[in-house]
């Protein structure tokens, strides 16, 4: 893929970037180690200050950030101004709370003393998506960077200004030069980052393809990986639940991001004896969404990001079709306009037996099943090989802790939005990946866990 802005919305390429060469690769490699060897050194408070300023201009100037994520991968403008809000949210959870979670843990033990010590590793490399620009990189560089690591950023090949924007914000942040540089670079240039001795860890948010692919490159090293990968997220109703509000969140849940969202609710699993009302529900606010420009306030749905997100999530629609589903709504993409738009769409009757009933759709797709209890909610729910996240609805306290207890994925939210919190640990399971991002589990996991014994 080109390093390019493509404005999703019309097709228009808006600005092309020259990949860096290998000399330039070293240079910053150069710069990255060289600068860890005096930020390893910084306080906290030095830190902390650095990160506040960040957030500080993050709110500052959060429009026009929030423009350039919208023309480079067609995010509603509204969404976007809310997911620079946030970044700037988490830069200060960290800013305020890194040093506590990062204090030594004494232990008693047959020392005269005895305790944990948190340090930092060094440069840390991170492969980040499209998807959510910039939060996806600000919940990994806010703890990275208060931990006293470095950073290095492969971002998509799509968004590559909002990359560089990213790094004008954390050197204006007054972070010394070489703690955090982006680099743009193709895929095939990681496993040759992986391969130096001084990238210490990698992070990756993407698909479970570009994962594997990580994880293995850094294998081979003995490196560290964290992984935040795809989710087929189930969306249980039942019969106690509050239907009405059940069908409002499904449709936030399902439209996220225009659709594009790792913890996007994508299969709707709903009893039985209410699955008439929100069907019918859900239909009705599906249809009643605004597509279009999605730099207009008022738009609900923008385009998908690319031609080939476009054209890979209508093969899924028709494959699950063939496979005996049944569209309500949508179904092919808009042939009207340009850009890469696709309506909202609702699929059902597809047999639960079908591999397509278990894949992820990266759009605006919502899957409908229909069940006779919680047993089968939970069997279909656990039926796939994602655990990222799950939403479930109901009022019954036994039917809470089953769903609870019993769903397999890394987060449950009952009665609510699946959604990301800085003050809480974020990752999935299965193929959705290992380890997690945010609150103090996301800050130590690029650390060096020391044990000191002192008699």
């Amino acid at each position: 893929m080109a390093i390019a802005t493509i404005n999703p919305a019309t097709g228009e390429t808006l600005k092309t970037f020259e990949p860096l060469n290998d000399a330039e690769i070293a240079a910053k490699l150069d710069l990255a180690d060289q600068a860890f060897e005096k930020y390893r050194h910084t306080s906290f408070a030095e830190r902390s200050q650095a990160l506040q300023a960040a957030a500080n201009i993050l709110e500052q100037e959060k429009a026009d950030f929030a423009k350039l994520m919208t023309l480079e991968m067609g995010k509603p403008y509204k969404a976007a101004i809310a997911e620079v809000e946030k970044c700037a949210a988490v830069c200060r959870y960290y800013a305020e709370n890194a040093a506590d979670f990062l204090a030594d843990v004494s232990v008693k033990t047959d020392a005269s003393h005895s305790f944990v010590r948190y340090q930092p590793l060094g440069i840390i490399l991170a492969v980040m998506p499209w998807n959510f620009p910039f939060w996806q990189v600000f919940r990994f560089a806010a703890p990275a960077l208060m931990a006293g690591n470095v950073g290095l950023l492969k971002h998509a090949s799509n968004v590559p200004q909002c990359a560089l924007a990213i790094e004008d914000i954390i050197h204006r942040a007054g972070f010394p030069g070489g703690v955090f540089q982006t680099l743009l670079i193709g895929a095939a240039k990681v496993a040759d980052l992986m391969a130096d001795e001084r990238v210490k860890a990698a992070t990756l948010t993407g698909s479970e393809p570009a994962g594997a692919s990580l994880a293995a490159a850094a294998g081979k090293q003995i490196k560290k990986t964290v992984l935040e990968l795809g989710g087929s997220d189930p969306f249980i109703v039942l019969e106690s639940a509050d239907v009405e509000a059940a069908a409002a969140t499904a449709t936030s849940a399902r439209m996220l991001n225009n659709g594009q969202s790792c913890i996007a609710a994508k299969r709707f699993i709903v009893a039985e004896a209410i699955a008439d009302q929100f069907e019918k529900l859900l239909l009705e606010k599906f249809t009643a969404l605004k597509i279009g420009d999605p730099l207009h306030l008022d738009t609900d749905l923008g385009p998908l990001a690319t031609p080939d997100i476009l054209q890979e999530l209508d093969q899924q629609v028709q494959t699950a079709v063939k496979s005996g589903g049944k569209v309500l709504t949508g179904g092919y993409p808009l042939a009207d306009r340009p850009g890469n738009f696709y309506p909202a769409t609702i699929i059902i009757d597809i047999p639960v037996d079908q591999p397509i009933a278990q894949e992820e759709f990266f759009g605006p797709v919502a899957l409908l099943f229909r069940v006779p209890d919680i047993d089968t909610a939970i069997q279909l729910a656990n039926a796939t090989p994602f655990g990222l996240g799950a939403s479930a609805w109901t009022n019954n306290d036994q039917e809470r802790d089953r769903l609870i207890s019993e769903i397999e994925a890394g987060a449950v939210f009952i009665n609510g939005l699946v959604k990301s919190d800085p003050r809480l640990p974020f990752g999935g399971i299965k193929r959705s990946g290992y380890g997690r991002e945010l609150s103090i589990q996301g800050i130590h996991e690029f650390v060096n866990v020391k044990t000191v014994w002192v008699k």
